[in-house]
């Protein structure tokens, strides 16, 4: 009774030509029906080619073997098979980086022109005032706050006339209804991008309204907006380009939780990076003069606090913190991820842009 070959290593190596020969192939069909990138075909040719040649000839990962003191070949040829396949995974993880982006100057873009088309440009200021303060209201899902917080805002600070945008993250709600009847101009993302899009937007506009210093103010209610001044007076001054509100320095209703640790926390990494003392990292009541945002490279959709902190101090930015309020939420429930997911994203946003 004759017994089974069963797989061997030449059918091995007849597999791995048979597959690099279909991965080169259909890497130069979507490239030529114009699916693929350049790059992208170059990649997978690349890959084809270490498949078809490692199959022929095996030995090519001895050195590799000898490196790492791997004797077995079958071995080291998979150790570097998994530092391949860990490349091409850094390498679809920034592509997929790419392409989120790209979305987002989509629907920014979208929210821009549809912005320019209903509100006309801003009238001259009068004379002897000292400029135009802009105040950018990110907001998603708040249509129970935004009227409250739209209605406190000033009309004149410090003898700069002050205007006011909502941009509606695609909110769900009645959140850009409720914004329009307190007769504020809204910016509406089609979709939700996170508050690190929605603020890219209200920057945009900051520029395209010709203001001074840009304003950021949460839609949430926890911040007051007649502490505005306190934010502002230092730019218009000259004396800062980037002015921070910090709960620790003013008055922080939610004292001693579980977050107030972990803001600490990053707090103190940030100052450790940048050697300069940060007491409140996450913030989000600030003012920045508009002429400096040029500086800036924001990328994140989300957790954008620190990028901003971190991004401002790299590009000489005259930084200062100044006391505020922060309360509770008005009502509603909080945006920010659940548990690990909060305190990982803002790990992550501080250590990639401190790298860049």
């Amino acid at each position: 009774m004759s017994g089974r070959s069963g797989v061997t290593a030449e059918h091995i190596r007849i597999a791995g030509v048979i597959f690099a020969a279909a991965l080169a192939t259909y890497g130069i069909v979507k490239y030529r029906r114009g699916g693929w990138r350049r790059a992208d075909l170059l990649l997978a040719l690349l890959v084809a080619c270490g498949v078809g040649v490692v199959s022929v000839f095996p030995q090519v990962g001895d050195p590799f073997g000898w490196l790492l003191r791997l004797e077995n070949r079958a071995f080291a040829l998979l150790s570097l098979s998994n530092l391949v396949l860990f490349a091409l995974f850094v390498y679809l993880l920034g592509q997929m980086r790419a392409s989120n982006r790209r979305s987002g100057d989509i629907v920014g873009g979208l929210a821009l022109r549809e912005y320019r088309q209903r509100h006309s440009p801003p009238a001259p200021l009068p004379e002897g005032s000292r400029g135009r303060v802009m105040v950018v209201i990110p907001a998603y899902n708040e249509g129970g706050t935004i009227r409250k917080v739209l209605e406190r805002l000033p009309r004149e600070l410090l003898g700069c006339e002050v205007r006011a945008v909502v941009v509606d993250d695609g909110s769900a709600d009645d959140t850009e209804v409720a914004a329009a009847a307190a007769g504020c101009p809204v910016a509406a993302h089609v979709v939700n991008r996170g508050q690190g899009d929605a603020l890219r937007t209200g920057f945009r506009i900051a520029e395209l309204e010709r203001a001074d210093v840009v304003v950021n103010l949460d839609a949430d209610g926890q911040y007051l907006p007649e502490e505005m001044e306190r934010l502002v007076a230092p730019v218009l001054d000259g004396k800062a380009d980037f002015v921070l509100g910090s709960r620790f320095l003013g008055y922080y209703e939610e004292a001693g939780s579980v977050r107030h640790a972990g803001v600490v926390f990053f707090s103190w990494l940030i100052s450790l990076l940048t050697g300069r003392r940060i007491t409140d990292c996450t913030n989000g009541f600030r003012a920045i003069r508009v002429s400096e945002l040029g500086k800036l490279d924001l990328r994140e959709d989300r957790f954008n606090a620190t990028e901003l902190i971190l991004e401002a101090l790299k590009n000489g930015l005259r930084f200062e913190e100044v006391p505020v309020t922060m309360l509770r939420r008005a009502e509603g429930e909080s945006k920010k991820p659940k548990r690990l997911a909060y305190p990982l994203g803002v790990f992550r946003v501080i250590v990639q842009t401190w790298l860049r």
